[in-house]
């Protein structure tokens, strides 16, 4: 038994070894991208009748692998604390913004809450939280931020890869030169950031002007938003989040992690959780907790807090979008 024990340790050490020299050796490393490029070219020009090796090209010529997108992304706002999320994006800056972003772009606004029931603070306040409305939206070229994404971090490779083959069929779509556009670290685009399958998916000519402009056309991005928000369950006139009330210690067990709302309202009021203002019974319902500077606060989500979530899986995010829209709406009136 000892023996074997010995041998198994050796292995594991020298397991170990080849894996950092495989590691440190760039040439291997490149070689392994080139290789994993290549496969990929081949695989996207067969399904879409595309030359796999000006794909190929396009990638491993054009696209650069940068590293401090790698850093980007391993450090998101979205791990910071509520309070801290918070400070960055409830500003009198972006409120003051927002107002002037509803007034500039009222008849638009007022359209696509026609067209798809949402808000037109919602909408505002996406955009607000995504490019502060369209002043940042980013200095990275995406085809380098997919590349990277794609071939060089590997606890997302693959949906970064299918978004890199996303933005090679929209740039193709579209007319768009893949080698100029520029977005986030992630590769998020145009005034509202959206990415690549998003923005196949999801992107409208709202203004029908004949062309999906999500970078220099505000009736795109605003249209395009309502249009996101509308497929992914916005309930017209319903209500998204509301302060909860907490009775008891039953609550600490309704606590969940998915972000969709699982229980109702019956079944928290059940677990001594209610309400600021009252709210139908059979309603889908989360209780959500928020940490701030002076402790924790407890709300109620719903459906549509659940459906800003589908734009970043964050309920930091989409409690930012709730309160900066509450905000630009007190500031409106």
């Amino acid at each position: 038994m000892v023996i074997v024990k010995t041998l198994h340790h050796c292995l594991r050490i020298v397991t170990a070894t080849l894996l950092a020299v495989l590691i440190a050796a760039p040439g291997v490393a490149d070689t392994t991208e080139t290789t994993t490029i290549r496969a990929f070219s081949e695989q996207v020009g067969a399904r879409h009748d595309l030359d796999a090796a000006a794909v190929e090209r396009l990638i491993r010529d054009e696209a650069t692998h940068r590293p401090e997108i790698i850093e980007a992304i391993s450090r998101p706002a979205e791990a910071l604390p509520w309070h801290r999320y918070r400070d960055i994006f409830l500003t009198e800056a972006r409120i003051t913004a927002g107002v002037e972003f509803q007034r500039r772009h009222r008849r638009w606004l007022e359209a696509a809450e026609q067209q798809y029931g949402v808000p037109a603070e919602i909408v505002v306040a996406i955009i607000g939280v995504e490019t502060f409305y369209g002043r940042y939206a980013g200095d990275y070229r995406v085809i380098d931020a997919l590349r990277t994404l794609g071939f060089g971090y590997p606890p997302r490779g693959e949906f970064f890869r299918d978004e890199l083959e996303a933005f090679l069929l929209l740039a193709h779509e579209e007319d768009i030169d893949p080698t100029t556009v520029l977005g986030s670290y992630a590769g998020a685009m145009g005034v509202p950031q959206f990415i690549s399958s998003s923005y196949r998916a999801y992107a409208i000519d709202f203004n029908q002007n004949g062309r999906r402009d999500l970078f220099s056309e505000p009736a795109d991005a605003i249209g395009s938003v309502g249009h996101y928000l509308s497929r992914h369950g916005w309930q017209a006139g319903a209500p998204i989040a509301v302060p909860a009330r907490l009775d008891g210690d039953q609550w600490r067990s309704r606590l969940r992690a998915p972000l969709e709302p699982v229980d109702t309202i019956a079944t928290l009021a059940s677990a001594g959780v209610s309400a600021e203002r009252p709210l139908a019974a059979a309603l889908d319902a989360r209780l959500l907790e928020l940490q701030t500077g002076a402790g924790a606060e407890h709300w109620i989500t719903l459906r549509n807090f659940y459906a800003i979530t589908r734009y970043n899986h964050s309920a930091l995010y989409a409690m930012a979008v709730h309160q900066l829209a509450d905000a630009i709406r007190g500031a409106s009136t």
